[in-house]
């Protein structure tokens, strides 16, 4: 039934779907899935609000990054300033420009597309958007509150970048995309998408679940 039209051609159905959890910021929905073959599988899936992140690079060259404490892995990261879509109808670049002023008191006045990431697809929807920022200025930042309020700020060149990821000394995934992507555009002179590129990928299935529950 599904391999008829070879490899590559099958139709993914979702037979039956139920939610065992919905929290704050995910729900995790066990699904069925009819296989190639027809054998129907379940697969765990963990939606997840969508994310933004922003590679902001200041005058003399150097990348904005901040030191955050993360709980579930219990010490702290360097990372992109970066924050969670979670308003419905949000503008993924209105919340890059938001959280780039709440984590770094910055704004920037040129913005670009980075790059697109789905960030773990083999069980979450979770994907971001990292954007690239440029001609910095300072603004107003909110006062800080929980992980937010210990925070710090470390400026690097991008090269510097570079080599902490690859020295394992930056291993979130955000910023380890962001800086690598970075590079690779700067080096092969890649044009970078508009700031209000399209993006399909963007999750809302969290974000419709909370709406319909309101």
């Amino acid at each position: 039934m599904s391999s008829e039209n070879g490899p590559g051609t099958h139709d993914f159905e979702t037979v039956s779907s139920r939610t065992v959890y919905s929290g704050a910021i995910l729900a995790l929905r066990l699904d069925q899935v009819r296989m190639p073959g027809g054998k129907v599988a379940e697969r765990e899936v963990i939606e997840h609000h969508g994310a933004v992140a922003v590679a902001a690079v200041d005058e003399d060259g150097q990348l904005v990054l901040i030191n955050q404490y993360r709980h579930p892995i219990g010490r702290r990261l360097l990372e992109l300033p970066a924050g969670l879509l979670d308003k419905q109808g949000e503008d993924p670049l209105t919340a890059a420009k938001r959280e780039l002023a709440e984590e770094t008191g910055l704004a920037a006045r040129e913005w670009s597309v980075l790059v697109d990431v789905a960030l773990s697809p083999g069980f979450t929807d979770e994907a971001l958007r990292i954007y690239f920022a440029t001609d910095l200025y300072e603004t107003d930042r909110p006062t800080p509150e929980l992980e937010e309020a210990d925070l710090s700020i470390i400026r690097m060149p991008v090269d510097k970048a570079v080599r902490a990821a690859l020295a394992g000394e930056i291993v979130n995934a955000t910023a380890v995309a962001g800086v690598l992507a970075l590079s690779t555009a700067r080096g092969n002179g890649i044009a970078l998408r508009p700031a209000d590129a399209p993006w399909p990928g963007m999750p809302t299935a969290f974000l419709d679940r909370k709406a319909a529950q309101q």
